[in-house]
């Protein structure tokens, strides 16, 4: 058992019994340990449990310390959400993935894994869930605000796999939630983020899988318009099992001169199912690389990793409904070759994410055609100095986009909020949030303040 440090008096009840590391500035491992995955911070204090218990013990710290609380699982919020000034509580060590049921595909997964842990688990079963598109991406952080990855058109959001939670609220208490046991609880951390405790367990139903069709096709960036237009129109009305990506400026292609690179993630192993869902993309435009190949699923996922000291990113994202796509894509057709352009992305959703109605959790863009991010990274210099720009495009983007995904945010303001939660699911998450986090104890996040109204 690690010997217990804090920076000052501990609480009453506080930390005894914790069986988990304690860091403080100044510890060997505290250095390693301070900094999230996309953005360095310098805690005073950080906490890795070792069990649920100690995650209880933790959160009472926190709350009778009235110090500012982040909750980090895999460290990849682009705002920065996974650390901060105050008290981390590190989930790392709450990782363990176990198929409770392999018939039925109920599958337990800790706080602090990874999807990379998840698939070293599942895929040797056969069995997937809907995940991201980054192995080293924590578990929680996208399934409670979303999750939009390869499988979404045909198995929907990472959260709409989800049967059950195991969270510790901001008294301590160790809850279970589901549709038949704190049902709006439930309701609230599918989508509503870290407002309302520190999920120390997922169940999820996981699908047999069978091995994909994936990779990138490139075609000429003289053709942008009519490429992406065609794109739009065939995700629209093809199999669910296809699910799409297209890029365009990506910096280290050519930037403004770079391909549009579409990948495609067909959800099957027939060849000849998968030619007729993707050979209509191929006719689009002409094709300067063709990548697709069959392969196991869990090779899709990007490693993932940590990028250089001094990186900082400039990350923003809207839904666009099916009205308003051509429009977009025209208007940013336009800005990719122009140079200073940011890397845009382009994610076809519809499908099983449109099935599930607006009002069954708390993440409510059902019915977007399309999510569209945009990306500028380098030294922190730079990404400031671009930051007008990209304030007018998303000007000029405002009238064909609604909404945010909260994933894709490099910021947590009180306007992001709004864009992340339209009136009604506010006002809805901020009277759970009354019930079960009155003095809004987890705030460092996209919070919804307790009993507020917009």
């Amino acid at each position: 058992m690690t010997t217990v440090r804090t920076a000052g008096p501990t609480p009453s009840g506080g930390l005894q019994g914790f069986d988990g590391e304690v860091l403080e500035p100044g510890d060997a491992s505290y250095e390693a340990a301070r900094s999230a995955t996309l953005r360095p911070d310098d805690p005073q204090l950080i906490l890795r449990p070792r069990h649920g218990h100690d995650v209880q013990r933790a959160v009472r710290y926190a709350a009778a310390s009235d110090a500012e609380l982040a909750v980090r699982g895999g460290g990849h919020s682009f705002a920065g959400l996974s650390s901060g000034r105050g008290i981390v509580i590190d989930l790392a060590e709450l990782r363990d993935v176990e198929i409770l049921d392999e018939s039925g595909g109920i599958v337990r997964v800790g706080g602090g894994a990874t999807w990379g842990d998840v698939v070293d688990v599942l895929q040797p079963r056969g069995l997937a869930i809907s995940a991201g598109d980054t192995k080293s991406v924590g578990v929680g952080g996208l399934t409670l605000s979303g999750g939009i990855g390869w499988k979404v058109r045909r198995y929907g959001l990472a959260l709409d796999s989800l049967l059950a939670v195991e969270i510790v609220t901001a008294d301590g208490r160790l809850v279970r939630a589901d549709t038949a046991e704190l049902p709006d609880l439930f309701w609230a951390v599918r989508g509503g983020g870290g407002n309302f405790g520190v999920v120390t367990a997922f169940e999820f139903r996981a699908h047999r899988t069978t091995r994909v069709h994936f990779g990138r096709i490139a075609f000429a960036p003289a053709g942008r318009r009519q490429v992406l237009r065609g794109w739009a129109a065939h995700l629209r009305d093809a199999p669910d099992a296809l699910t799409s990506i297209a890029n365009l400026a990506n910096p280290v292609a050519g930037g403004p001169d770079a391909p549009v690179e579409v990948f495609v993630a067909f959800d099957g192993d027939d060849p000849a199912e998968a030619g007729r869902a993707i050979d209509p993309l191929r006719r689009l435009g002409t094709v300067v690389a063709d990548e697709v190949a069959i392969m196991p699923y869990d090779q899709i996922l990007e490693p993932g990793g940590t990028p250089p000291p001094g990186i900082a990113f400039l990350t923003r994202s809207g839904f666009v409904d099916a009205a308003s796509t051509a429009a977009m894509l025209d208007l940013l057709s336009d800005t990719s070759g122009s140079a200073g352009s940011p890397f845009i992305s382009l994610r076809a959703l519809g499908g099983a994410v449109a099935r599930v109605p607006g009002t069954a959790t708390a993440f409510a863009h059902r019915s977007a055609d399309l999510l569209v991010t945009t990306i500028s990274a380098g030294p922190a210099a730079a990404v400031e100095a671009a930051r007008p720009a990209i304030g007018a495009l998303w000007a000029r983007l405002a009238p064909h986009v609604t909404g945010a995904y909260a994933n894709f945010l490099d910021s947590a303001t009180p306007r992001d909020v709004g864009a992340i939660y339209p009136r009604d699911t506010y006002d809805r998450l901020a009277a759970v949030k009354e019930r079960v986090d009155p003095l809004n104890v987890f705030r460092r996040n996209h919070n919804v303040p307790p009993g507020a109204s917009r």
